[in-house]
């Protein structure tokens, strides 16, 4: 179908109408029009999206009419129209409790972990979240998931998975099941090939959720991270690598990893980023993804704070040297990470760091989606993308709390919300 649209006026559709009707608008051609327009670039005037099929095949600004035929949803003036946020690390399999572990560890339910997986995609869906990575699983349970929302896309966000994450013996997130060290790496690699993953996850350092890890402590040395990453490159997988401490962090520049998850600069329990490590990451092709995003910040913690105040410094220093930078929020593994906290990273994060407010927008959208590979269909308003956008009311470029004001989701063209 042409995207080639002639002048023609047509009454806005009554937004409570009712889903008949808006099962009418997802069956063929409607639009979406909007007072401004973040394009996953830069702000525009008044706006109208063209959407056939769940994709977008026009975008018109300024006064513009859609044929007759064309059902308009007109959000008014005053809303803020957007590409749906993604998440670049995110953990569907916990539930963002005190104890988020224990339904994926011992002899869990498999049937009844799903149910609540899908009420949590949803919930995300419905935050505006419409791209996530999902890095660690048990059972390779988000492969299930990312299945039944490619064919239902209202009922969950685009997804990313790794799998169980890679770690060592009794490493950090063992009880998922990704032991694998030595000759056993390969194979492990092979496997979440032969299964359809998206990425490879690794964790090169220890972490916080589990008993007996550090933090600063290599899991991996230098030559088995360059294995894996040579194993997963001839397979045409990236490679995630968590790593918290310095060393790790620098091992996995060294071997060429794709992502660097957390990238905490860790050392003697404080942030410790040097000038030249911080050159030799912005002079990589690495992506790093920054851990931020907090429903709340932790309360009678005054040294994790200062930590937090350290690590924005730290990349802001990044931000600085033009490092590819990403937001993944950890979403699920505690309760001031919900699944749904991304919003929260543009306000208290990126700002924070130095991110222009255009910029802070496009690191959760269009920098985003190129970093994992989507570029050419998510993360931006553009003819030939996947139609996931999201509105709210208010301009999120002058106050970024508005980002939580949601007003309408769309999955593939189809409103969620």
């Amino acid at each position: 179908m042409s995207a080639t649209v002639r002048p023609n006026h047509v009454s806005a559709i009554d937004l409570d109408a009712g889903p008949g009707l808006m099962e009418a608008t997802i069956s063929g051609t409607n639009a979406v029009r909007a007072g401004v327009m973040f394009d996953g670039t830069r702000q525009h005037g008044p706006s109208t999206v063209l959407i056939h099929e769940g994709r977008i095949i026009g975008v018109e600004t300024g006064r513009f009419e859609p044929p007759h035929d064309v059902p308009v949803l007109d959000f008014g003036a005053d809303a803020f129209l957007m590409p749906g946020l993604i998440d670049a690390h995110t953990h569907l399999v916990f539930d963002a409790s005190a104890t988020s572990t224990a339904a994926v560890t011992g002899d869990y339910d498999r049937p009844a972990l799903l149910d609540r997986m899908r009420a949590t995609a949803a919930s995300v869906l419905r935050a505006g979240i419409t791209t996530v990575r999902d890095l660690g699983d048990r059972d390779y349970v988000t492969l299930q998931l990312r299945a039944e929302f490619a064919e239902r896309p209202e009922r969950g966000p685009h997804l990313l998975t790794a799998g169980p994450p890679l770690t060592t013996h009794g490493g950090h997130c063992y009880f998922l099941g990704g032991e694998a060290t030595g000759d056993d790496l390969a194979g492990a690699i092979r496997e979440r090939y032969e299964r359809g993953c998206d990425v490879v996850k690794i964790m090169a350092s220890g972490g916080q959720m589990t008993q007996g890890s550090s933090l600063e402590q290599n899991q991996y040395s230098a030559a088995e991270l360059a294995t894996a990453v040579e194993t997963a490159h001839r397979l045409g997988m990236p490679v995630a690598a968590h790593a918290h401490g310095v060393q790790s962090i620098r091992n996995a520049v060294v071997t060429g990893v794709d992502f660097i998850e957390h990238c905490s600069f860790l050392r003697d329990g404080k942030v410790v980023a040097d000038a030249d490590l911080l050159d030799a990451i912005a002079a990589a092709p690495t992506v790093v993804s920054g851990t931020f995003g907090f429903s709340r910040l932790p309360e009678g913690k005054p040294g994790l704070l200062a930590l937090l105040d350290d690590m924005r410094a730290a990349f802001a220093e990044l931000a600085r040297r033009d490092a590819r930078v990403v937001v993944g929020t950890d979403g699920g593994v505690s309760p001031i990470k919900p699944h749904n906290v991304l919003p929260y990273a543009v306000a208290d994060d990126l700002r924070q760091i130095g991110f222009t407010p255009e910029q802070a927008l496009a690191v959760v959208t269009s920098r985003a989606a190129d970093a994992l590979g989507l570029g050419w269909n998510k993360g931006r308003i553009s003819e030939g993308a996947d139609a996931d956008l999201l509105v709210v009311s208010g301009s999120p470029l002058a106050d970024p709390a508005r980002l939580r004001d949601v007003r309408a989701v769309f999955r593939s063209g189809i409103r969620v919300r």
